[in-house]
């Protein structure tokens, strides 16, 4: 069997069955994988439950401790743990490192967090507090692009706060998810962190499941309605962290030397399997050659390769899904934009694909209109910043945007008019454990991250006593 173990009520156990982990950059099996089944999901559910009680009495300075440590043991097995990321998930090492660094300092931020009760009135009559208290359990689905950083943003504020929590990662990735259950299983008290891997069939079970009070999930809009629905029959608490079509708008008299690269970083970051990368410039016409050139200049720079290799800034395609998915999205670029950089298929083993920037494209392309989810870049042209912003904001998601510019009294009067959960300004991918995240329209419902992320982790309870 494989030296992969769930993670149930404590113990690290086989699956029900096994599956195969396969290396985006070789297509080879990676190793084998537990695979779980709806009884023990059932099992890690009623171990969560059980435990749940015991855990929420608990002192928050005792869990903060073991937070603590769980970041510290982390951090140790750096080296390891971002080796494994990048052989399961494909990523340059040297991004995988930084997920890995950045999961301990979002596990330390949250566990820091602490809600107090806020007293509303105190008079002669009477006394009103609010008080938030945990949920109970809570399933935490984990998508595979940040298959680490993603589940430190759900699983360390509902621990925090005093839930126990159900994780259930991505199928395609949950080799260092499992890592980390083996840490886990020597820090926390049995039934408080569990986690189950699946083939993509076990969602809809731990979302409807009776004893789970509440959902956190990131992945696709198509999915988070599936999840909405799901939730539904016991009016589950939910978060969901969806999809997004990022705009970035480049005002005239912005300078292309320098819009360029951060336009470049914020798009092909994790080979563009970003939800907030940037999927779409709009570039305005007095500089919108230079812009592209620039940045076609940048993509044929890249240097596409195995995770593992040295100088390595852009890895494969997470999985054969994604990557047939964006080589008809090339297909679409051919068709209906100019390619001037990139565009080919990589003819090795490997999901890879060239960094591609496509020019000459308008907003009635499906390239401009969907989520591609990968390192294909539409840069469209206009003439009006109002009408550039009209355009930006008639996607149905609203994850994230960004404006470029000198003016920045522009800048961020275009800014405030985005409808979007975030709108940076000369920047784009720049977030942290101390700021909240969340999408507007079909980009999800709820926040994470921050006072306001832990706050979804609980319960609004009034004391209104009579004096």
């Amino acid at each position: 069997m494989s030296d992969y173990k769930l993670l149930i009520d404590g113990k690290l156990v086989d699956g029900a069955s096994t599956m195969e982990v396969v290396n985006p950059a070789t297509e080879q099996v990676l190793a084998i994988c537990p695979r779980g089944s709806e009884q023990q999901m059932d099992q890690a559910v009623k171990a969560a439950k059980a435990a749940f009680p015991a855990w929420s009495r608990r002192k928050v300075e005792e869990r903060r401790a073991m937070l603590m440590t769980l970041a510290d043991r982390i951090e140790a097995r750096q080296e390891e743990l971002a080796r494994l990321l990048t052989e399961e998930q494909g990523k340059p090492i040297a991004e995988a490192t930084a997920e890995i660094i950045y999961s301990g300092a979002f596990i330390r931020s949250m566990a820091s967090l602490d809600l107090q009760v806020k007293t509303l009135e105190d008079n002669e009559t009477r006394r009103v507090e609010v008080h938030r208290l945990p949920l109970g359990v809570v399933g935490a689905i984990i998508p595979w692009n940040f298959p680490v950083l993603l589940l430190t943003f759900k699983v360390p504020a509902a621990l925090i706060a005093g839930n126990t929590v159900v994780i259930k990662p991505a199928p395609t990735t949950p080799l260092t998810s499992l890592r980390l259950g083996e840490i886990m299983a020597e820090i926390f008290p049995p039934g408080v962190v569990n986690i189950v891997t699946d083939q993509n069939d076990l969602g809809a079970y731990l979302t409807q499941h009776p004893d789970v009070a509440k959902i956190s999930f990131t992945g696709s809009s198509a999915t988070g309605k599936k999840v909405m629905a799901a939730a539904a029959s016991t009016l589950k608490r939910i978060t969901l962290e969806l999809g997004g079509n990022d705009a970035a708008i480049v005002l005239p008299g912005a300078d292309p030397e320098t819009v360029a690269p951060g336009i470049f970083g914020g798009a092909f970051m994790n080979a563009g399997q970003v939800c907030l990368a940037i999927k779409r410039a709009y570039v305005h016409e007095s500089i919108y050659d230079q812009v592209v050139d620039r940045l076609a200049a940048l993509a044929n720079a890249a240097v596409v390769d195995s995770g593992l290799h040295q100088g390595t800034t852009i890895g494969p395609l997470q999985n054969r899904m994604q990557y047939e998915k964006i080589k008809d999205y090339l297909e679409v670029a051919r068709k209906d934009g100019r390619i001037v950089a990139g565009g080919e298929v990589e003819d090795r083993p490997g999901y890879f694909i060239r960094p591609t920037i496509v020019a000459d494209i308008d907003d009635t392309s499906r390239l401009v209109a969907e989520e591609q989810f990968g390192p294909v870049l539409p840069v469209v042209k206009y003439a009006d910043p109002e009408d550039a912003l009209k355009r930006a904001n008639a996607s149905p998601w609203g994850l994230g945007g960004s404006v470029w510019g000198s003016d920045r009294q522009k800048a961020r009067e275009i800014a405030l008019q985005m409808e979007t959960g975030t709108a940076w300004i000369n920047k784009h991918l720049d977030f942290g454990p101390n700021i909240p995240f969340g999408g507007a329209k079909q980009s999800g419902l709820g926040v994470e991250l921050a006072e306001e992320g832990l706050a979804e982790f609980t319960q609004v309870h009034v004391i209104n006593e009579a004096l």
